[in-house]
């Protein structure tokens, strides 16, 4: 099993920056090969922001948030990140964490979720 923690979310205005973080644990964390990003707005459906693999360094960007957003890692701490830069309003949503076999950027795809921290952006 894999259990993720996010934190770091909060309230900031737009054109700021935050940086949220996910700390893995765990007996399946080193097997889960992809770690993602998720956001989740209201009244709409989850969708990825970001994800790596954590054997390599190939990282994926949904269109919206490149250039902006920056997801990194380190692996001795099992720590996933996710800087974000000119935040906008419509960033706002709670971000999840994500962990699974893949980097397919569908939800479905991967077996691990944290509980999600909120960004909100005005």
């Amino acid at each position: 099993d894999v259990q993720l923690v996010e934190s770091g979310g909060g309230s900031v205005q737009a054109g700021g920056s935050l940086r949220i973080s996910c700390v893995a644990s765990g007996d399946g964390v080193y097997g889960s090969s992809c770690m993602a990003w998720f956001r989740q707005a209201p009244g709409k459906n989850r969708e990825a922001v970001a994800a790596l693999y954590t054997g390599g360094d190939s990282t994926f960007y949904v269109d919206s948030v490149k250039g902006r957003f920056t997801i990194s890692q380190d692996n001795a701490k099992n720590m996933l990140y996710l800087q974000m830069n000119g935040l906008k309003p419509e960033d706002t949503a709670v971000y999840y964490c994500a962990a699974g076999p893949y980097c397919t950027l569908n939800p479905d795809d991967f077996h691990y979720w944290g509980h999600g921290t909120q960004v909100t952006v005005s």
